[in-house]
């Protein structure tokens, strides 16, 4: 069974995202206006999200100035633009031109580019020479540019540099056949190609990587399958009386977490105004929880391969690119979707069917014990409310998902498939910086890191974060006259210019958010605690692009003053950009952290080293951190969850009189 979210009413909340009359009235706000430059396209149209303190203090029935907030690009004056306009009283709020800046990569000009390469005659002598005559079977990818040096000041052109794959047929996986050594740079405001450059012919390697099903059992596949397996018995997910879950508009309730879902195209899936309710009283965890940068940096020096460094959302926006998602294949259960609304070039409103996903799953086992000596024995089951989406950007896929767990804890699990940017060598060659996973075929060493902003409120505004390392009590002496002694360390991060911190999981590092207003029943102050996950450090050195341009990168967990203009990585445009902005120059201010306001920008790392078991399709690969409470609970939160009937097999010894069976 499946929902959708309704239209939002008259008087939404002030975090409720931009409905699609909404978008068209924003954009017919400005196109109207004396201030707008004909010719300027929309790149994104997105809720203005009012102050922090305003969206705390309202109550329903409050009136407010409800804005939307734009990004446009002309080709024409090769400028880019940002506008706010007030929808409640119908002006342009701000209009102003952003010097030597680019906006990201739009959906018209994404799809553009491919007729554009195809028509031009030096790209098509290229692939002449690799003996292809067909060039509608050539697949040109839209990579952003990366930064090969002056030339590619922002404030100089808008540029993008293509690869070229090529398919055997319609439906043929391109990836298989890489063009090695050719690369195309296009101008976006002119749409022209304006270099090719041809490194040298390596031949295409030889054998298909095709995964759908049709098409891997053919002859010349590179798995070599001649069937699919038998299927297995179906599992079936069946909530006779419906989801726990309660929806308003964007608003949940489930068990005890209160939140509201956000959707932007740049960010996706946001979290709004986490709070958990505690015997009645409604505690805030988390104001703002989102991606604020997603880095995929290569390692390999050869001329295709080295200049691979984008930023999948501030580069190209990951609202746009997400999917929609299907019942029993991406979400299974009782299912409710949210629709996300983005806009095209021209301003209105596009909307992406089931963008977001909201499903209960069973958590396995949330707690149990058997006393050996009276064999009384009591088990809770642990559920979780996963909220999520997925986005396709180019090859790779991406799925985001925000778990909500019944003993407080919150998890994010980020989810890698799709398919390997590949590279083609010589049949027999065997690649110094990647793995060959096809003969004449191999995938490049490469990471993915992921700053996942978290605009924390542990019971309020005025939070500290503390770093807890376990450490041994030092040599045998009358303070540890076992030699078996081990205490934690809290250290504070009492300012910016100390909080960009390493993870150093042989000592357990994490790391508390305290709350600076509130003291557990024990005298503690209230806190969850961020337990990180996987994460690699750069490889990169000092002064290449990727060490200039992916800062946040460099550190596992950063912490910052709030402050509502600070919503990405590294900063608010990077395109061609190779300033160094973002959470690496926002540190740079120095300004307190005790006892205020703080954000999180935690970097979730996977290191990539391919296997030959991630071609054609990757299978899944997960990374993620969890967010704990310590101390914010007198104990363990889930005490009062009631136990399920167990579901019990013909001869279970442990049924009741009567077969009635309960988990005790």
């Amino acid at each position: 069974m499946t929902t959708t979210a309704d239209a939002i009413g008259t008087a939404p909340h002030p975090l409720e995202p931009l409905s699609g009359d909404e978008v068209r009235a924003a954009t017919a706000i400005l196109t109207t206006s004396d201030l707008f430059v004909e010719g300027s396209r929309f790149a994104y149209v997105e809720l203005a999200e009012p102050p922090k303190a305003q969206v705390v203090a309202w109550t329903a029935g409050t009136p407010w100035d409800r804005q939307a907030a734009m990004v446009l690009r002309n080709p024409k004056t090769r400028t880019t633009y940002e506008a706010v306009v007030s929808l409640t009283r119908g002006h342009v709020v701000s209009w102003r031109a952003v010097d030597g800046m680019q906006a990201p990569m739009m959906t018209e000009e994404f799809m553009a580019c491919e007729a554009v390469v195809r028509a031009d005659p030096r790209w098509r002598e290229a692939v002449r020479k690799r003996g292809v005559t067909d060039f509608e079977l050539c697949m040109i990818d839209p990579w952003a540019s990366g930064y090969t040096g002056p030339e590619d000041d922002p404030a100089l052109r808008r540029i993008i540099r293509p690869l070229t794959f090529v398919r055997s047929s319609q439906f043929d996986n391109g990836y298989a056949r890489p063009v090695e050594g050719l690369i195309v740079t296009v101008d976006l405001d002119t749409m022209e190609v304006v270099e090719v450059a041809d490194h040298g012919v390596v031949p295409l390697p030889p054998l298909g990587g095709n995964y759908e099903p049709d098409l891997m059992v053919q002859a010349g596949n590179v798995t070599g399958f001649t069937e699919q397996r038998p299927p297995m018995k179906p599992i079936e997910i069946i909530q006779p009386d419906g989801p726990s879950f309660t929806v308003g508009g964007h608003y949940v309730e489930w068990a005890n977490w209160r939140l509201r879902i956000g959707f932007t195209p740049r960010e996706g899936l946001v979290l709004h105004d986490v709070c958990y309710v505690d015997r009645g009283e409604v505690r805030p965890v988390l104001y703002r929880a989102s991606l604020a940068e997603m880095y995929v940096p290569y390692g390999d020096p050869a001329p295709t391969h080295w200049n691979k460094n984008v930023f999948d959302e501030g580069e190209y926006g990951l609202g746009w690119l997400a999917n929609s998602l299907t019942l029993g294949c991406d979400c299974l259960g009782e299912i409710f979707y949210f629709d996300g609304v983005v806009n095209d070039q021209d301003g209105q409103p596009v909307t992406i069917d089931n963008a977001v996903c909201m499903h209960e799953e069973d958590a396995s086992v949330g707690w149990k014990h058997t006393d050996f000596r009276t064999l009384r024995g009591e088990v809770r089951r642990n559920r979780r409310l996963v909220v999520s989406f997925y986005a396709t950007v180019g090859n790779y896929e991406y799925g985001f998902y925000w778990n909500l767990y019944l003993d407080g804890s919150i998890e994010l699990e980020i989810k890698l498939t799709g398919i390997l940017s590949t590279g083609a060598c010589e049949v027999g060659a065997t690649p110094e910086y990647g793995t060959l996973i096809a003969p004449g075929l191999h995938a490049p060493n490469h990471e993915h890191y992921f700053s996942i902003r978290l605009d924390m409120r542990v019971d309020g505004d005025r939070n500290t974060v503390y770093e807890v390392d376990s450490v041994s009590a030092g040599p045998m002496s009358p303070a540890n006259p076992h030699g078996n002694a081990w205490r934690t360390v809290k250290t504070p991060i009492t300012s910016e210019a100390m909080s960009g911190r390493d993870g150093n999981p042989l000592n357990g590092r994490a790391w508390l958010i305290a709350s600076a207003d509130r003291t557990s029943k024990l005298g503690a102050p209230t806190a969850y605690k961020l337990e990180p996950g996987a994460y690699t450090a750069p490889l990169w050195v000092d002064g290449s692009q990727q060490a200039q341009r992916g800062g946040f990168a460099t550190k596992q967990l950063w912490v910052t003053a709030y402050d509502p203009a600070e919503r990405y990585a590294c900063g608010d445009y990077v395109a061609q950009n190779i300033s160094g902005d973002g959470v690496a120059r926002y540190v740079q201010a120095d300004r307190p952290l005790a006892d205020t306001d703080v954000v999180l920008w935690y970097t979730a790392g996977a290191h990539h080293v391919v296997r030959p078991e991630d071609w054609p399709v990757m299978p899944v690969t997960k990374i993620g951190f969890h967010l704990k409470p310590f101390g914010f609970f007198d104990g363990n939160p889930m005490l009062d969850v009631p136990p399920e009937p167990a579901a019990c097999h013909t001869g279970c010894a442990h049924c009741a009189a009567g077969g009635e069976c309960n988990c005790h």
